[in-house]
This record gives structure tokens, sequence and C-alpha cells, in this order.
């Protein structure tokens, strides 16, 4: 009571779950559970090292420190340099910035001693000293458990490299999609219901006939985001111009968001058949849609007639 507000759909629900007619769960063997561990605490600690950067740049920006205006990276070379010389002489004001330059720098010195021409307390900076050493015993967590991760994927390289066929997918987001979803594609009936298992399908929210929200579950909370990221690659990929002309085509009518969506659905529909049939990556089977249905091809003299329907002055080819 009180968890479904159609106690008729309740009932039904729990009379097909007495008659067995209610599918189990996906539960992955204990090989890809384990590598599915691995990879996402690996996002976990990836998350920390963002929180620590957040927190790292909110000490400097507290003790008037604005080095984010003149660095693309605050935690670049030059950047780190900088900062490692302020937590060691935090008395000393800093007037020459020369030794620190670096290939990339952008920046004249003038600009930089005016984004240092700061204060930092002794307790801001022990906290960013605290900061920096957390940081880098992440960073050392992360080499480790990358090697770890590694070394458990091995057995699947057949499988990542047939995913790596896949535009946008690069070799960590394969060993992780893998990880997620297995290499044994017979336990989910369709490509359709993969997709549901990943959140990227519209809910079924209807009621009385009425349709209360289409949006896209809650579900996939890590492979989800992780196929948003390689879908936004793959529309860059110029060597892949059928999924960048089928953004494109989405954009118009439905926005970013949905297309992506819509993309990134693509790709994980491109993984399924590729692992289930063994096969790489066919870009033809999505190339034959490139071109208009024969229904809305026109003549050049049409073209020209809707052209200056249109307002534009335009003369018909000799």
């Amino acid at each position: 009571r009180g968890k479904k507000t159609d106690q008729k759909d309740a009932k039904w629900i729990a009379d097909i779950f007495k008659h067995d007619l209610v599918s189990g769960s996906f539960i992955p063997p204990a090989d890809i559970r384990q590598l599915r561990d691995l990879v996402r605490y690996y996002c976990k600690l990836t998350n920390f090292n963002t929180g620590e950067k957040n927190r790292a740049q909110n000490c400097l920006t507290v003790s008037n420190i604005k080095l984010d205006d003149v660095f693309s990276d605050v935690f670049g070379k030059a950047s780190s340099a900088i900062i490692e010389h302020l937590l060691q002489n935090p008395s000393e004001k800093l007037t020459d910035v020369s030794a620190f330059r670096t290939k990339g720098m952008r920046a004249s010195n003038e600009a930089v001693l005016a984004a240092v021409d700061g204060e930092m307390c002794a307790e801001q900076a022990e906290k960013l000293r605290i900061i920096r050493s957390h940081m880098e015993n992440i960073a050392l967590c992360k080499l480790n458990l990358e090697s770890l991760i590694l070394a458990t994927a091995e057995k699947y390289l057949p499988h990542l490299n047939l995913v790596l066929t896949v535009p946008g997918i690069q070799s960590f987001a394969a060993i992780a999609i893998i990880g997620e979803v297995g290499v044994d594609m017979s336990v989910f009936p369709t490509s359709k219901h993969l997709c549901s298992w990943a959140g990227l399908t519209p809910q079924n929210n209807e009621s009385a006939g009425k349709k209360k929200t289409t949006r896209i579950s809650r579900a996939g909370a890590y492979i989800k985001p992780l196929l948003v990221q390689c879908a936004l690659c793959a529309i860059r990929d110029k060597k892949s111009p059928e999924i960048r002309s089928r953004y494109l085509s989405l954009k118009k009518r439905r926005g970013h968001k949905k297309a992506i969506i819509a993309i990134a659905r693509m790709l994980l529909t491109a993984i399924y058949s590729i692992l289930k049939k063994n096969q790489p990556y066919n870009p033809e089977l999505y190339r034959k849609g490139d071109r208009p249905p024969t229904h809305r091809e026109v003549s050049v003299e049409q073209a020209v007639f809707i052209l200056q329907r249109q307002g534009y002055l335009v003369s018909a080819p000799t």
C-alpha cells in the first residue's frame, strides 16, 4: 500500500509474478561483476579528484588568487609550479614569473602577476596542501587500479576489439561498457530491451489513456553517462559522417539533448548487434539513410520554383 497509485495494476503485477511471468533482473557472470566493480570504483575516484579540484579552486578564490583567469587548466604544469612556490613562500611577494613559463603558455607575465596579487592565510595554505596531497594519492590509486582493470579485462580482448570499431568509443570506455552489459547478448531478447535496461528509452508512464511523461528513465546510472560522452565524441568524428548527419537531422526537430540521447541509443544498439553477431561495426548500414526518400526527391526545375516562391532570385540553369 502506498507504493502504487493504481491498485488494479498492483494486483495484476502481483498475479503475474505469482505465475512466474515477470522476468528476472540481469545478473552478469562473476568475472563481469568483478570488472564492473573495478570500473565503477575508478569512476568514483575520478569524481573524488574532481571534488578536490573544486575545493582547491575555492582556496585560491578565497585568497584572491585568480589563476583561472590566465590559465585554461589551473592544475597544469605552469600553474602548479606557481601554486607550489606560493605555498613554500607564503610571506614572499611574487615579482617574477618568467621562470614558470612553459611552451604553451599564452598569458603575459603582467597578467599572471596580476592574477597572483593576493594573500593566502595560514589556514587556507594548510588546507590547500592537504588537498594537493590527497589528489596525489588519488592519482596513484587510479594508476594502480587502472593496471588491475586492464589485467582483468585481458580475457575479453576479442570483444573489446569489436567494440572499439564503433565510432566515439576508446579503450577504457569499451572496457567500462563490457563491464556493464557483459559479452553475452542472449540475456537480452532484443536491442530494445538492452536500451531500456540502460535507461535510454522513454518511460511508459500512462494511466487512463493519458501519458504523464515520456522522459527517459533513471536506469543506467553508470552506462548512460558513459554512452552520452561517447556520443558527444562520435558526432565530432569526421570519419563517421553517418552519425553526425543523424545527429544534425534530429537536432533540428528535437534539440541537442534529445539528439544526443538518440545517438547514445544508436551506439548501444550497434554494440548489441556487434557482440551478438561477432562482427565489427559496419558504417554502410547507417549510410543508407543519408539520401532523402524517393517521394521527397525534386527535380532542378522544382527546386528553382521552391526557392523563387520563398523570395530568392534564382534563374533556371541553361
